[in-house]
């Protein structure tokens, strides 16, 4: 985590262009071969912050009150991690808007964030599929799909303007909009109580 942050670090002060892996490992106090050893590109060294943000987001719909139903567990899992104070401090979610600013601008970095993002789904199914006792693929992953892409698309608006990280058009307050678009999506399907 050390070289992501390192990364993170780099990217936000000197820009994405003018970072070079080098720069990334010298900031770490690691050899370049020891940057290698882990990362492709210097665009993949940040990876492990965008995967931490989703993940504590996917533990937090795995450890909501079991009497949740699935659309009160991803709410419940928002207000947990998405909320400035509550799950990460209003500095890292300015840390998160450059980098997501970067991931949107950056084709290379734009790939990372979108494997981030897929690893997510993947987990969040994972999550479901725990809470619900459900074991269809298909609806587990579709449904996982669904509610990450509302999270997601509430991270990157949020992230493409200059409303601070918390209030009305904070992340977790798009994300609760989009989720509450979903009100409709056929839950039952996937099983636990509705």
């Amino acid at each position: 985590m050390e070289i992501a942050r390192a990364a993170a670090a780099l990217f936000v002060k000197q820009g994405l262009r003018a970072t070079r892996a080098e720069d990334i490992a010298q900031a770490a106090g690691v050899a370049p071969r020891t940057f290698y050893r882990y990362f492709a590109t210097k665009e993949e060294a940040v990876a492990p912050l965008y995967t931490a943000g989703a993940t504590r987001w996917t533990e937090a719909v795995r450890d909501a009150p079991t009497e949740l139903s699935i659309p009160e567990a991803l709410e419940h899992a928002l207000h947990h991690t998405l909320t400035p104070g509550a799950g990460v401090s209003e500095s890292s979610w300015q840390w998160a808007r450059t980098l997501v600013r970067l991931a949107l601008s950056s084709p290379a970095l734009s790939k990372v964030w979108a494997e981030s993002c897929h690893a997510s789904e993947r987990t969040l199914a994972e999550a479901l599929a725990t809470r619900t006792g459900q074991d269809n693929v298909a609806a587990l992953n579709f449904a996982a799909a669904v509610a990450a892409a509302a999270v997601r698309v509430a991270v990157e608006t949020w992230a493409s303007g200059n409303a601070p990280a918390d209030g009305p058009e904070g992340p977790a307050a798009l994300a609760q909009a989009n989720l509450a678009a979903l009100r409709n999506f056929p839950w039952t399907g996937m099983g636990g109580p509705e």
